[in-house]
């Protein structure tokens, strides 16, 4: 089935029958000059190509954008509320100096390494990150490395045993205090629904994640838990609520009864972005608001700002310098202790090649 969206215009039909007759396509779009479909006569000799054919016709008629595509999958409880989240959180980088590589070989492998330093610290951490994908097979390797020297090893294969099933084995270990830990990670994805299960293996018993989310015209629906079965205990439950379109996404969510939180994510037009965000705690007074935008300057850079009731104002800057060179800037201010000093600023470098 074909979507057509619109927004403004007069509402048409163009009815396309089967080899049996039967309808297999409607499409209501605003189209000028309006699309004028084959006669009823036509129909028996109507085949599959002269069905394409008139219907690149008809799509060349509309004098508007349109979007198309089949009903998507919705996002996995995590990423519930994402496009407000990235606004808040995508461009900064306050009291840290970072740098990031990414390469790929000749070969396919993936190399991803990162660095960062936090300037009141001095503290310097850093990771190796390289990745392999066997898509023949749907297999995804991938060996990671830190700096608190913890190796981890992760395996991944995915749409081979059934379409939208995807498992994951992933293992670390760190050698300086010998702890081993283990998890196995379950993803099933469909039309209407996504769902997850994971489980931390451990020898006193496994702790089990598991969340759902299921979609339908834009209204989203998820829950999230984890049991602890050495503790045959519930110790997380989760429920969310939200509507997505293209422009315009609405999240809330309520985390263990205690904690309210929501989201407002709108795309004004092809250069601005904004998002609000609200939480709240049950048996506090303290509530929490921000505000946060994102403004596309030119192809190549952008500026972002945020501010919350905290009086906290955040600032950041992106500029693609050439081809895989991002500069990113950033300044966190006080806006209650403006003279008093200590805000933060930030420095970022992402190279690609």
């Amino acid at each position: 089935m074909i979507f057509l969206r619109f927004q403004t215009g007069a509402k048409r039909a163009a009815i396309f029958p089967g080899p049996d007759g039967a309808e297999v396509r409607r499409v209501f779009v605003a189209a000028s000059p309006p699309y004028r479909p084959p006669p009823a006569s036509a129909s028996a000799s109507f085949s599959p190509i002269n069905q394409q054919v008139h219907l690149l016709a008809f799509l060349r008629s509309l004098n508007f954008g349109i979007v198309t595509g089949v009903m998507a999958v919705p996002p996995a409880y995590a990423d519930l509320g994402k496009s407000a989240k990235d606004i808040f959180n995508k461009g900064y980088g306050f009291g840290l100096v970072k740098l990031d590589v990414k390469t790929k070989a000749s070969c396919g492998v993936e190399f991803k390494t990162s660095g960062s330093s936090n300037v009141d610290t001095s503290k310097v951490t850093g990771a190796l990150e390289t990745k392999y994908k066997w898509a023949e097979y749907g297999l995804t390797f991938t060996e990671k490395w830190t700096t608190e020297n913890t190796l981890g090893t992760e395996i991944c294969v995915e749409d081979q045993i059934t379409k939208g099933l995807k498992l994951t084995f992933d293992t670390t270990f760190s050698p300086n205090t010998g702890k081993k830990s283990g998890k196995v990670k379950t993803a099933y994805k469909r039309e209407y629904i996504n769902v997850g299960v994971d489980a931390d293996l451990d020898f006193a018993g496994p702790t089990i994640h598991g969340a759902a989310v299921a979609g339908y015209e834009g209204w989203l629906a998820g829950y999230q838990m984890t049991f602890d079965s050495a503790k045959s205990k519930m110790t997380q439950s989760n429920f969310a609520v939200g509507y997505k379109t293209g422009d315009f996404q609405l999240h809330t969510n309520i985390n263990d009864g205690s904690e309210f939180g929501g989201s407002i994510y709108q795309k004004v037009n092809d250069k601005l972005e904004t998002a609000v965000n609200l939480a709240w705690t049950a048996g506090s007074n303290g509530t929490r608001f921000g505000i946060a935008a994102k403004y596309q300057l030119d192809s190549s850079a952008s500026i972002s700002a945020k501010v919350n009731n905290a009086s906290l104002v955040g600032i950041g800057y992106s500029q693609t310098l050439r081809p895989g060179i991002k500069l990113l800037l950033s300044a966190l201010v006080d806006g209650k202790n403006i003279n008093a000093g200590g805000h933060k600023l930030g420095l970022g470098l992402e190279l690609e090649a």
